[in-house]
């Protein structure tokens, strides 16, 4: 059993792996008390006033408590971030890191204008956005397989377009709060325009990924063909290979 674990974990893409490790270590340390949440939650003023500039990447790798929800986004960020890093980034870890920094830029804009106009008074509660950025990748996966057939619970069966969908209403029955989802898919919504669908429109790319990221990450580029969205907004048929529930 531990080497079927062991060789799962060695054959993550190094984004997912980066990732997902840091979320356990960041989580478990917190849990024993190795270090505390309020020297990694996102607090604008510390980060101005007192130079703790971790604190804007720090607040992405803690997931709560060690309990069923915590398996749960680790489960979602394990199988959508892999997902995303072997299809539609296959060969291009920078482009796929790229997309992680824009939504985390985007992410905590958001939630730190939110707190400091009082504009959307619910955001100033959002202090690790962790959560968030699992639910952009599950959102941008969504968007680009359209096709994929899944089903709740298996309760009821649905295309993966509706999958965030689902999950926000089945957060909503918990007694989640929706906005941690709904920022996610705000976020996730705003790079699949700007990524897949304004360049359609204008011919003009407005994301591209820095000479310094793909520095970083000197891998070989991989194309995966995926054909235009149909229409604004909507995904197209995904090129990558089906995945089903």
């Amino acid at each position: 059993m531990a080497q079927l674990v062991e060789d799962w974990y060695k054959q993550m893409p190094i984004i997912t792996r980066s990732y997902l490790t840091l979320s356990v270590l960041t989580t478990v340390g917190c849990a024993l008390e190795v270090i505390s949440p309020l020297h990694v939650y996102l607090n604008s003023t510390l980060v101005v006033e007192h130079y703790e500039v971790w604190r804007l990447v720090s607040n992405f790798f803690y997931f709560g408590k060690l309990d069923l929800d915590f398996l749960f986004h680790m489960f979602f960020l394990a199988r959508y971030c892999k997902l995303l890093e072997e299809t539609s980034f296959r060969g291009r870890t920078a482009d796929f890191f790229f997309m992680l920094l824009f939504g985390g830029s985007l992410l905590t804009t958001l939630v730190v204008a939110g707190g400091q106009l009082k504009f959307a008074a619910p955001f100033a509660e959002i202090i690790f956005l962790s959560n968030s950025l699992t639910f952009m990748m599950v959102y941008v996966w969504s968007k680009r397989n359209p096709h994929v057939q899944m089903s709740f619970l298996g309760l009821f069966s649905f295309t993966a377009p509706y999958l965030p969908w689902v999950l926000l209403g089945f957060s909503v029955m918990v007694g989640s709060s929706p906005w941690v989802d709904l920022l996610g898919m705000a976020s996730g919504h705003a790079y699949y325009f700007l990524e897949d669908v304004y360049p359609l429109m204008t011919g003009r790319r407005i994301l591209r990924t820095p000479g310094i990221i793909k520095a970083l990450f000197p891998t070989e580029t991989v194309v995966v063909s995926r054909p235009p969205p149909t229409s604004w907004g909507a995904a197209a048929p995904a090129a990558a290979v089906p995945h089903r529930d």
